[in-house]
């Protein structure tokens, strides 16, 4: 995993796994429980975000702390 790596909304779920699968429960924990499913895999964080009432900067945000909190630990 790049410590210097940050998620942008144009970024497809599948991209955002391969960074870190973790990153799975980021989106569990804001509501988009289908994350891993064939559909939501190809779309952006962006397009998800707005197929589910999500804000997209709040799932960024989540999102790069996640990585950044896991980077500090390692």
């Amino acid at each position: 995993m790049s410590e210097n790596m940050t998620i942008t909304k144009d970024l497809i779920i599948a991209d955002v796994l391969k960074i870190d699968m973790d990153l799975s429960q980021v989106f569990m924990e804001m509501g988009m429980f289908c994350v891993t499913c064939p559909a939501s895999l190809g779309e952006s964080v962006e397009e998800a975000c707005m197929v589910h009432g999500i804000d997209p900067d709040e799932m960024l945000v989540a999102l790069n702390e996640f990585l950044a909190n896991k980077n500090k630990a390692e």
